[in-house]
This record gives C-alpha cells, structure tokens and sequence, in this order.
C-alpha cells in the first residue's frame, strides 16, 4: 500500500503553524520534506509527527532552533534499535516512547489516535515526550486503542516462568503516568490474573469511567476507596472491605479519605 504523504498546507494545519513557518523549519535543517520531481514538499506521518513535536518545544517550552534540534537530536538517539539500546529491556524504555513505537507501528498520526480516543492531540504529544500527563482512563483507553493492556505496556508480561516469588517490598513498579497513583506488581508474567498493589495519594481517582472484559477483585488494606458503578452507583471502601465486580460494567474509583490508600487489587482475564 503507498505510503500516505501531506501537502504543505495540510502538514501545517496539523501541526498549527502556516506553510512559511514549516519552509523557516526546513532551511533551519528542522526538518526535510520529500521533494517531488516537480519541487513539490511532501511530509510523511513520521515527518508530521516530528512537526508537532517541533511546534510544542517552541510554543509550550520557548526553545529557539538550536535548542530544538539539539533536543530532538538526543531524542533520535535514544530510539535507535541498533547497539546498545538494543540491550536495553522493555521495562527500561519510557512508556511514551512504547505509545509512540505502538502509534507509528500503526502507521497512525497523533491526529488518527485523538479521534479515536478522544484524547487531545496536545496530551498525546505530551505523553509521548514525557511519560506522563494522562489520566488512568485515558491511558486503558490508549491501550486498548493500540490492541495491548497497560500491564504488558509497563513491563509485567517480561518474566516468562509458570510461577512467579515477590518478596514484600521487591514490587517492580509501573512507571507514573497519573498524579498520585502508584501501582506495583504483586506476580510477574503473563499470567491469567493481573494481581496489583495500589497506593493512591488524597484525592488520587481514575479520572473518568472506563470498562473493559473481565472480572475485578479489591481487597482495601489501609484508607478508603470510593467505587462508582454504572454512573449512579456508589460505593465506600474502608479498611478490611473487599469487593468485586464485573469489569465490563463502567466503573471509576477515587481514594476518598485524607491518607494515603492502599488496595490489592485483581484483574483476570489480563485485560487491563
């Protein structure tokens, strides 16, 4: 299938600047279009996204050229398959930089996975670069989107034995994408249950409702958890509780007390 390929005019509306500000970028060496045997400039979805990227550290962090392309030069380096990143685990490569492997795999541009999940192109580009900035729905929506759950995104699914030991307080951590939220793993693998040990600052919540297959199970260990249901059924969570539920119901949480919360919690099938 031909590549998909934007005209000068339609890179820039995606990227929010005008045509004379992307021909600036090309002789600043930002960027290099493909030229047509007419002269004509061609971007392709790699290009746009770099377009974008651009954009941002100028508008967002003020950067001056020099700047951007000493940033985004050190960027390309650290996305390099070959040498030693290739010794690098997938445990060790940032999780934006597996959405953004995941998206231009897909051959999908910010724009294509904004619509879809209704996600803003600005936190995408954001989590991409950073790692953080998305809500925890928001981040189970972006891995569904890409076929994938957040566990194998984290991490989890690296250790292959049938069985799995984590001593207390050897939890490998998932990397922090939400404010507030801390979720380690209590077993490695690809396992039929996704068994998690969340702490939740004050106030830490999903953020929104979200649903996906499967069967949920939580046992509180310290604080309370507020649990919403279907959108208009509540319920409190205090110390010692346990509670379950179908996964495919809408659901979203928030630790409703002033202390840190505690929960256990299980997914099975691993589909979150």
């Amino acid at each position: 299938m031909e590549p998909v390929r934007f005209r000068i005019t339609e890179a820039a509306r995606m990227a929010g600047v005008s045509a004379s500000t992307l021909r600036l970028w090309e002789a600043q060496g930002l960027i290099e279009p493909i030229r047509t045997a007419s002269g004509q400039r061609l971007y392709s979805r790699e290009q746009l996204d770099r377009l974008q990227e651009i954009a941002w550290l100028r508008r967002e962090k003020g950067l001056n050229p020099p700047a951007i392309a000493d940033r985004m030069g050190r960027e390309d380096a650290s996305e390099a398959p070959a040498g030693a990143a290739a010794d690098v685990s997938a445990r060790e490569v940032p999780v934006g930089l597996k959405m953004r492997r995941l998206r231009q795999a897909a051959h999908e541009t910010l724009e294509d996975v904004a619509q879809a999940t209704a996600i803003p192109v600005s936190v995408l580009s954001t989590f991409e670069r950073t790692s953080v900035g998305l809500s925890f729905k928001a981040l189970h929506e972006l891995a569904r989107h890409f076929g994938t759950t957040v566990a194998a995104i984290s991490g989890q699914e690296d250790h292959d034995g049938r069985e799995s030991l984590v001593r207390a307080g050897a939890w490998a951590t998932w990397p922090p994408t939400s404010p507030g939220v801390t979720v380690q793993a209590l077993a490695r693998g690809q396992t039929l249950m996704e068994c998690h040990r969340f702490q939740l600052a004050p106030g830490a919540s999903s953020e929104g409702t979200y649903e996906h297959e499967g069967e949920e199970f939580l046992h509180i260990l310290s604080g309370s958890l507020e649990i919403v249901l279907d959108g208009d059924k509540f319920f409190l969570l205090e110390a010692g509780d346990s509670f379950y539920f179908e996964s495919r119901r809408p659901h979203a949480w928030r630790n409703a007390s002033e202390q840190e919360t505690v929960v256990v919690w299980i997914n099975t099938p691993s589909s979150f």
